[in-house]
């Protein structure tokens, strides 16, 4: 991968491709894939979707609860049939979709099978805990910064599979926004 000055990485444009019936914002806790995703969604007129509220609205309870009464183990099963389900749907209009930290990592094949398009959105890991702590939502996963830092290292090679690499450091949600349109040469409303 190429870098520009300042050692960031180099994000190069794709062609618009018809195909491109979803853009799947992957990374870790705090990246922006959420607040991103919205912002995008709108620049693109695309509907949004939070694949968490797909998650909690199937298994009608929240994420913690999943986590605070089955585990891990049962919430990437939930998580997974979800995503199969979104990915399967018949009349799939284009979307732009958030997962959560864990998906991509445990489910980048189903998203890669289906030629989905996917956007790895990356922040220093600092910047990533900081936000984290300023939101009001629970993460059962986030613990203090150094298993934060080590779960994080363990998935970045995955989220780096992904089709384009967005660095969101100290960036607005709208800028991030715009480069990714951008990057995907779709255009600008």
């Amino acid at each position: 991968m190429k870098t520009r000055a300042g050692g960031q990485p180099e994000v190069k444009a794709l062609a618009r491709s018809p195909e491109i019936r979803a853009i799947f914002l992957v990374g870790f806790m705090g990246a922006g894939k959420t607040s991103v995703g919205r912002a995008l969604s709108r620049r693109l007129g695309w509907e949004f979707e939070d694949l968490d509220d797909r998650i909690q609205a199937r298994e009608k309870c929240t994420i913690e609860q999943i986590f605070a009464t089955s585990g891990e183990a049962e919430f990437r099963r939930a998580e997974h049939e979800a995503l199969r389900e979104l990915i399967s749907e018949p009349n799939f209009a284009p979307r732009v979709v958030a997962l959560g930290g864990g998906t991509f990592v445990h489910n980048a094949n189903l998203l890669a099978e289906g030629g989905f398009l996917t956007i790895f959105l990356d922040a220093p890991i600092e910047e990533l805990f900081r936000r984290c702590q300023e939101q009001a939502i629970e993460r059962p996963l986030r613990r203090d910064l150094q298993q934060f830092r080590e779960l994080y290292e363990q998935r970045r090679p995955f989220y780096l599979k992904a089709s384009l690499n967005i660095q969101t450091g100290g960036k607005q949600i709208e800028a991030i926004a715009a480069e990714a349109a951008r990057c995907l040469d779709f255009k600008q409303k």
